[in-house]
């Protein structure tokens, strides 16, 4: 969608989050972000405001499904949504730990239902218009599963690929929806990882803002960044799966030490 008057960003006190914020922010244009740190979503919506904007935010936790479909019914009520970007989620594992049944509750949680508990309420307020648009965060991880982050990898792809089926199935109702696959992003969570070593293809959050607002300007149906680090990623889904299997276990403990560059949010 062209020159939206009115975005809504979860997770946009950090990271591409926030980028998105300060890229979208600009006279006249709403802006409502939601984010689990009051400092911090403070200090972003203050930043949009010197830019023009009008903002709005909530702490707010993704997981709970009925307070989110309150808050955007609300915030639809009050202002037509004419973006919604479901960017809030976790990165995997701790370097060292097990993908198991907590962690695996906890990052499906978030990644997975957060995400729906984003969508469905914003699909209902804009289906009845017959327009609309509806951005879902990935990850690269999201196209193959890693060996260092079963849990979040597995979380990236249900996402990805609900986004992609979502897009078909509501083209009828009016709405646009877009995938955002993004690779190694610098963030508040990176920095551990950027100051123990050079991370391959690290994008600045600005510059992964610039990407994701152009390409969903355009209404792509995937976004994918850098596309070097895209196009390894294929390479390996299309080598026989024993070959890409002794390939990423052996960059495992360097996946442990950059796991957190995979979530592009909070």
């Amino acid at each position: 969608m062209k020159n939206p008057r009115h975005v809504l960003i979860t997770g946009g006190s950090s990271g591409i989050g926030e980028a998105l914020a300060l890229h979208y922010a600009a006279q006249g244009l709403r802006l409502t972000l939601s984010g689990r740190n009051r400092a911090r979503l403070d200090a972003v919506a203050a930043q949009c405001r010197e830019l023009g904007s009008e903002v709005a935010t909530e702490v707010i936790d993704v997981c709970d499904r009925a307070a989110m479909a309150q808050w955007i019914a609300e915030v639809d009520a009050a202002v037509p949504l004419d973006l919604v970007i479901a960017n809030a989620g976790v990165g995997g594992s701790e370097p060292g730990a097990v993908d198991r049944a907590e962690n695996t509750d906890f990052v499906f949680a978030a990644n997975v239902h957060g995400v729906f508990n984003t969508l469905h309420p914003a699909i209902d307020v804009m289906t009845p218009r017959g327009r609309g648009q509806l951005a879902i965060i990935s990850s690269i991880a999201g196209y193959l599963g890693l060996p260092a982050a079963p849990a979040y990898s597995a979380s990236k792809v249900a996402v990805r690929a609900y986004g992609e089926a979502l897009r078909g199935a509501l083209h009828a109702e009016g709405l646009e929806v877009n995938v955002v696959c993004p690779g190694y992003v610098v963030s508040r969570m990176t920095a551990d990882a950027r100051r123990k070593r050079k991370l391959p293809f690290l994008w600045t959050a600005d510059k992964a803002a610039r990407v994701i607002a152009q390409g969903l300007a355009r209404n792509k149906a995937r976004i994918a960044f850098p596309w070097p680090l895209v196009w390894a990623v294929r390479l390996l889904q299309a080598l026989p799966a024993s070959w890409s299997f002794a390939i990423t276990k052996n960059v495992r403990n360097k996946h442990h030490e950059a796991r957190s560059l995979w979530s592009s949010s909070h």
